[in-house]
């Protein structure tokens, strides 16, 4: 499978996605498509060969109003219908847990908020935790930047 460029208005949200950024999150991925639109380019909407997209709806989305007018895609039109209702869930299941430790010591919590991440403590005061980072079970991490 190959990534194409095509324009955004050939592309159709998939009715029945499961899953939904709403809000301030939705905010965050439109600011992160603005800004790192390259991304798409690694990580592109999949949709099938009626061009609907399998993974990819809210990132759809936030390209339209980020006012985007082409988008990479990749078409998987080997699947049986079996399978895009399978890639539909597997592609949005988050698995795996963060490593709060490391990810103290090696980036700054208020990239990590402007990122999308919801980090404990950051959402009081984004300029608040400067030298501290407020772990899950409320003990404080310092940074070693």
């Amino acid at each position: 499978m190959k990534t194409e460029l095509i324009d955004i208005a050939q592309v159709k949200a998939n009715p029945n996605n499961p899953r939904v950024i709403k809000d301030e999150a939705f905010r965050k991925l439109v600011a992160s498509i603005k800004e790192f639109p390259e991304m798409l380019e690694i990580r592109p909407i999949v949709v099938n060969a009626d061009m609907i997209v399998l993974g990819g709806n809210m990132r759809l989305r936030a390209c339209k109003e980020a006012g985007m007018k082409k988008i990479p895609i990749i078409k998987a039109e080997d699947l049986t219908e079996e399978q895009q209702r399978q890639f539909i869930i597997k592609d949005n299941v988050s698995g795996g847990e963060w490593v709060w430790e490391i990810l103290a010591n090696e980036w700054a919590p208020v990239d990590l908020t402007e990122w999308g991440l919801d980090v404990p403590g950051m959402e009081l005061d984004p300029d608040a935790l400067s030298d501290e980072f407020a772990l899950p079970d409320g003990d404080k991490e310092p940074f070693q930047r």
